[in-house]
């Protein structure tokens, strides 16, 4: 049995990015032939998004050949209220001990409350004799997993809060062979439990803020393997940083070129170009090659680009830099130890001349 474990897409708007990343999601599950479709927890961003979406959701949700599973997380944890009609497949996990039953699978969902610590210990422990003996059980969580390494731009933008958070030691004494997760955004992520079992979040499959960089991913796996990532083709953010450097090449905008060219086609780049060039050299001062490189990747970025290269020309021409230059080729350095002491004398100059 085949299932598509993701998280965290934040719906806002219909046929927006987010709305086609689910679209996605669904054209998956079909064609991988996944028999469950899990969100665990912030499908919508607010609960008045949950509101103007639903009709929109049941259509979605209805005749794709799997069950779509659901449980809260602390975005739409007001969405969910009893009786509402998401979709003819749609099942809503809102009560920790009334899981679904589907084949040789017992899939319960704990879903998002403000509680930590023993509250939650508490919960988990009242939840034990309840476990199936005789089938696989899944544990739908939304929350943060203390025992990982983690930022707080792991969450996208939630602040400073505690959002229901666990150890990894809260399962080990439970009979549950998957914590499918969700609430951290950055990545894909893969915690072994004991025995064969795992804890996992899929990341957010689309960039949800800046902080989430790089292609995104869902989890689909087969019962009773690993979890695995898939790799998805949807909108996300990717960092570049260009720095030119007027000893190795005076070809600054072949260089923004290469970088831009082999980009993912849904990907929207966060860039940084710094180093240094010799405007004389390349016939065009600063202003001239930031008009360039817009041109080369105008509507490739996110946002305005950060600009910290200089033309530094008059250093480049002077004879006592350049006499320095001669000397370090002439040194036994290696070319990271000559390129740190080039750069060096450029700042010291720079700063001479002002």
């Amino acid at each position: 049995m085949k299932i598509l474990h993701t998280a965290d897409i934040h719906l806002r708007e219909y046929e927006d990015d987010r709305w086609r990343t689910l679209q996605k999601l669904i054209e998956i599950g079909k064609r991988e032939e996944v028999e469950i479709f899990v969100v665990c927890g912030d499908l919508f961003d607010k609960g008045i998004d949950a509101e103007a979406l639903r009709p929109k959701i049941r259509e979605i949700f209805s005749n794709n050949g799997f069950k779509i599973l659901l449980v809260p997380g602390n975005h739409d944890s007001e969405s969910y209220k009893s009786g509402m009609y998401f979709g003819e497949d749609t099942i809503i996990l809102t009560e920790l001990n009334k899981p679904f039953e589907y084949k040789d699978l017992m899939i319960w969902g704990l879903p998002f409350e403000s509680i930590e610590g023993e509250e939650i210990l508490n919960k988990l422990h009242l939840f034990t004799n309840n476990l199936a003996t005789d089938k696989r059980n899944i544990l739908l969580y939304h929350g943060e997993l203390l025992d990982a390494f983690f930022s707080r731009k792991d969450f996208g933008e939630e602040g400073e809060g505690r959002y229901m958070p666990v150890k990894l030691s809260y399962f080990k004494d439970l009979n549950v062979d998957y914590v499918l997760a969700g609430h951290f955004h950055s990545k894909f992520d893969v915690w072994k439990l004991e025995n064969g079992r795992y804890f996992v979040y899929p990341g957010s499959p689309i960039s949800i803020t800046k902080r989430e960089i790089g292609q995104r991913k869902v989890n689909i796996f087969e019962v009773g393997k690993p979890p695995e990532e898939y790799p998805l083709d949807t909108p996300h953010f990717e960092e570049a940083v260009i720095e030119f450097d007027p000893f190795k090449s005076n070809k600054p905008i072949e260089i923004v070129e290469k970088r831009f060219s082999n980009l993912h086609p849904e990907a929207r780049v966060i860039l940084t170009v710094k180093g240094f060039i010799n405007g004389k050299y390349i016939g065009m001062n600063e202003k001239d090659l930031v008009e360039q490189i817009k041109k080369i990747t105008a509507k490739k970025i996110a946002g305005e680009p950060c600009y910290e290269f200089k033309d530094i020309r008059m250093i480049l021409e002077d004879d006592l830099f350049k006499n320095f230059v001669k000397k370090l080729e002439q040194s036994d350095y290696d070319e990271e130890k000559k390129k740190q002491l080039c750069d060096v004398t450029i700042k010291a100059m720079i700063e001479a001349r002002s």
